[in-house]
């Protein structure tokens, strides 16, 4: 069967976001334009991750190509609503890829599904017709500025980390290797103030 390659080159939108409650979250990268909607499941270190090249990428392109690159997100591009409901998974996104287009000045993300085997590398930002499913969605710098911004926003509103020991808090807390396994208990009794 061949794959299918999901394009957005003018997205209305393109963010990172979560179902669920902090500690059981699932994240997704979601693509709209006009009456299409494609979402893709993705773990929370990968959406870390495109978020820190995105901006690496984004200085690169600056520097190297003479970009208008901004360096905070534009009022007008500040996204904060919830996902587009429904919120149906099209596939489990396994690679990823970056690129700058020169000719339409944009960067290109590409989402790869995740597969059995091994990803060649020669099917990230190509139309080949063997190879896993794919989105593919072309921003400006701008965008792409306010995209990053989003992704490291929805990853860091998870769980508190514990104090000494950085690990997440659940709302019942944890049981802090720090502590030898012990909780602390928030109220002392008369005897023990």
């Amino acid at each position: 069967m061949a794959r299918v390659i999901h394009v957005f080159r003018q997205p209305d939108r393109f963010v990172a976001g979560t179902v669920g409650e902090p500690g059981d979250r699932t994240f997704f990268l979601q693509a709209s334009e006009t009456t299409r909607t494609i979402s893709v499941t993705i773990e929370k270190q990968q959406v870390a991750v495109l978020a820190e090249r995105l901006g690496s990428l984004l200085e690169e392109i600056a520097s190297r190509f003479g970009a208008d690159v901004p360096e905070e997100v534009p009022d007008d591009l500040l996204d904060t609503e919830p996902l587009d409901v429904p919120v149906e998974e099209e596939f489990r996104v396994g690679t990823m890829g970056l690129g700058w287009d020169a000719e339409s000045k944009a960067v290109v993300i590409e989402l790869l599904a995740i597969t059995e085997g091994e990803v060649d590398e020669t099917v990230v930002l190509d139309d080949t017709e063997e190879g896993p499913d794919a989105v593919r969605v072309f921003l400006s710098p701008a965008a792409a500025r306010a995209f990053a911004s989003r992704a490291d926003r929805v990853v860091n509103a998870g769980r508190k980390p514990c104090p000494l020991c950085g690990e997440p808090l659940d709302p019942a807390g944890h049981i802090c290797p720090r502590q030898n396994g012990y909780r602390r208990d928030s109220e002392l009794t008369d005897d023990e103030s």
